[in-house]
């Protein structure tokens, strides 16, 4: 089968005097006649099996390939080294554009993958044990295609056409990857590269255009043309008109893009009790968070937001509890909107569920969370997986799921608040908060709790991803936690007050402005995913069609027969 992307290695023309004997083709028997195993070693060089110093070399060269992976996480919370998004994965692309085949580019990505992953989501390791490892190698499958396709248009000497077509390509490519990865079943989309760009105001603008999506094509563009620049000798002037467009594109998302008109604001309390442990953790945490808000009487204000699972029975089978929480917002003469993780009264199975419980009592507003944390809050494939609650801290009983979004009314003087919440996990997913912008919410509530994970990069990760979901609709967002982080962010994703860290047990009131702009990526959603598809198709039509084949050696003529033959 001939592999259309042309040569299978940048080294083809070095084999022999007579190699172009063969015919004009010899070159592109398939995009593994260069690879005898994993290793990259040349088929046929030893019949016994490849030498132990090549099984070795590849051996190193997959390692390499793991560490070079990794790199991008230095760039997301909490390290925080936002600048080195635009240059972490050039060490990971020069080492694929170089492997002898398209199979070994291939596993030079599933590695840097699996790198990627295992540093991604180290802090999992305590929780899930070896099922990180296991999730790491099979999500790292994602990247072999995108391997294949790096090395495809980046490997020797591109010509200018497909040096062009892997600037758009190959964070194509990358992009579709995100894609795939964010489904709940997978993980959803924690890490996502544009994320690690939540700090950075041109990006908060980018994002507003076409979400976190365009975020991450952008940082996976500057990435390929600095690897076009530094190391393909040929089309380096290809490297710098792409530096320049995305240059061009960063200066329009901070110049051309507007940040959202302010209509209004909105004084919201965020209650954070902090840690509580042992057998009576629940209750003593659920009397901390009621003397925090007794303490916010006087404050004005139109909202107050409490963590994710604060309170650990069902108000509507206890009317003690329920007397309670109506007595607590008739004291701050505000809504408390809470979080309950227990049994529902009304159906079986556990709930982790948002109520509203106004001065006069509750509101009957509630949203059950609708994605759930694999393994965390439920078992994919129980009857198979199920052993994993030996081995780790894996959901003894899964969770059910919610069914549908709701807006919540919050009466705020003479007007209607309306309030979305999310519960934790769900502030991953930018088609959640958008649609409930779409349905009306001028302020998004996530209630979380990452106490598992308390000493980790978790947290800050967290609470990061509410300054893209603001940013992404043009609202406000409270991220509320029972023990850290806590923030809140204003319409333009900019962050409004100090966050309460992982070590503070206090409330705080944040007036966030208001906005009823309608943001592009709230009104189309996520486009750049599909130009991304357009685009890879495009490629692999074009390849197929020989359009960026690379040239092979020059086919030398027959030599004259002599007399002497």
């Amino acid at each position: 089968m001939r592999n259309p992307f042309g040569n299978a290695g940048p080294d083809a023309s070095d084999a022999g005097p007579d190699a172009s004997d063969a015919g004009p083709d010899a070159s592109d028997a398939g995009p593994d006649a260069s690879d005898a195993g994993p290793d990259g070693s040349r088929a046929g060089s030893d019949p016994g099996g490849a030498p132990a110093p090549r099984r070795t070399a590849g051996l190193l060269r997959s390692l390499l390939a793991v560490v070079l992976g990794a790199l991008p996480v230095l760039a997301f919370p909490a390290p925080g080294l936002w600048w080195a998004a635009y240059v972490c994965l050039v060490p990971w692309l020069l080492l694929v554009r170089t492997a002898p085949g398209a199979r070994r580019a291939a596993l030079d990505g599933w590695c840097g993958g699996i790198g990627f992953l295992l540093a991604l989501h180290h802090w999992l390791l305590p929780s899930v044990h070896v099922f990180l490892l296991v999730m790491a190698a099979l999500l790292g499958l994602l990247w072999l295609p995108w391997g294949v396709l790096v090395r495809a248009l980046l490997g020797g000497v591109p010509t200018p056409a497909r040096a062009a077509a892997a600037l758009v390509a190959v964070p194509s490519g990358w992009l579709l990857i995100e894609l795939v990865r964010s489904w709940e079943g997978l993980g959803g989309p924690w890490g996502l590269l544009g994320a690690s760009q939540w700090d950075v105001p041109v990006a908060l603008r980018l994002a507003s255009v076409g979400g976190v999506w365009l975020v991450s094509l952008l940082v996976v563009a500057v990435n390929t043309a600095v690897v076009l620049l530094v190391a393909v000798p040929g089309p380096r002037a290809v490297g710098v008109a792409g530096l320049a467009a995305c240059a061009l594109v960063a200066a329009t998302g901070a110049w051309g893009v507007g940040a959202p008109r302010p209509s209004g604001t909105v004084r919201v309390a965020m209650v954070q009790p902090g840690l509580h442990g042992g057998t009576d953790g629940a209750e003593r945490r659920l009397d901390r968070a009621v003397d925090l808000t007794r303490g916010l009487a006087g404050q004005r204000l139109d909202l107050v937001v409490w963590g994710e699972s604060g309170v650990a029975r069902d108000p509507s089978a206890d009317p003690a509890l329920t007397a309670r929480l109506t007595a607590l917002a008739r004291a701050v003469d505000a809504p408390v909107l809470v979080n309950v993780d227990a049994r529902r009264a009304d159906r079986p199975g556990i709930y982790k569920s948002a109520l509203l419980f106004a001065p006069g009592g509750p509101t009957g507003d509630r949203y059950d969370k609708m994605r759930l944390v694999p393994f965390g809050e439920y078992v994919p494939a129980r009857g198979l997986l199920g052993w994993a609650t030996s081995v780790g801290k894996a959901a003894e009983e899964d969770r059910r799921r919610g069914t549908e979004p709701v807006v919540m009314r919050v009466p705020d003087g003479g007007r209607a608040l309306r309030v979305g919440p999310l519960v934790c996990f769900e502030s991953a997913f930018p088609d959640m908060s958008r649609r409930l912008v779409r349905e009306g919410a001028g302020l998004i509530v996530v209630q979380s709790a990452t106490s598992t994970f308390q000493r980790s990069w978790a947290p800050a990760q967290h609470a990061a991803l509410a300054a893209l979901r603001a940013a992404e609709t043009g609202r406000p967002v409270v991220h509320a936690t029972l023990t850290g982080i806590s923030a809140a962010y204003g319409p333009g994703g900019e962050r409004v007050g100090p966050p309460l860290g992982t070590d503070a047990s206090g409330a705080v009131v944040r007036e966030l402005p208001l906005s009823e702009t309608a943001t592009v990526y709230a009104r189309w959603g996520d486009w750049p995913l599909y130009g991304a598809f357009v685009v890879v198709g495009a490629v692999c039509a074009a390849a197929g069609a020989g359009a960026l084949r690379r040239p092979g050696p020059a086919r030398r003529g027959r030599r004259a027969r002599t007399g002497r033959g």
